[in-house]
């Protein structure tokens, strides 16, 4: 019966080690941003500027692409932003049909772009029978810091705070583009 008892004691210490140090262990959790807009025009025009991986001009702190590849998956771009900084970029999926691209950050310093293991959305759909669209931006990341206790300006929301206007400005700016003419 003693033995019983200290296996049994035995046991529920091992498992609240491992519960504890579980907790302990946990890391940042994976953070998803998604923002959209309509745009004044067909979706084939929209698309047309979306799918276009070595232009990312109608982002507004992007000053110039460089890439290779052109848009098929597997192809780089580097953007260089105003400033200087530089993020790589590549195209993991491109899906004419369903209008939507898939591409993922290479490299990017967090001081820049707080995240890490970045993959993203581009989807472009029609609306008022096909007269105007709707562009989804849609992101998962990780924060900056993948450790416990981040500083913050590389948590969670320094992290959203930075995809969430990085998006609304693109999207911005991508409708002022394509409505404007310009």
């Amino acid at each position: 019966m003693k033995l019983k008892l200290l296996a049994a004691a035995g046991a529920a210490v091992a498992l609240a080690a491992v519960t504890l140090s579980g907790a302990d262990a946990h890391g940042p959790t994976r953070q998803k941003v998604s923002e959209k807009i309509e745009i004044n025009a067909p979706p084939a025009k929209v698309w047309e500027v979306v799918s276009n991986f070595q232009d990312g001009g109608w982002i507004p702190v992007v000053e110039k692409t460089e890439g290779t590849g052109g848009n098929a998956p597997g192809a780089k771009r580097t953007l260089t932003l105003k400033g200087g900084a530089t993020v790589d970029e590549e195209v993991a999926k491109l899906e004419p049909e369903k209008m939507t691209l898939m591409y993922r950050i290479d490299k990017v310093d967090v001081k820049v772009l707080p995240v890490t293991n970045y993959s993203s959305w581009l989807v472009v759909s029609p609306l008022d029978d096909g007269k105007k669209s709707e562009v989804e931006w849609r992101g998962a990341f990780y924060r900056g810091y993948p450790n416990n206790d981040p500083p913050p300006e590389l948590n969670d929301e320094a992290a959203i705070k930075a995809v969430t206007g990085l998006y609304k400005a693109g999207l911005d700016n991508l409708k002022k583009k394509i409505e404007g003419g310009s």
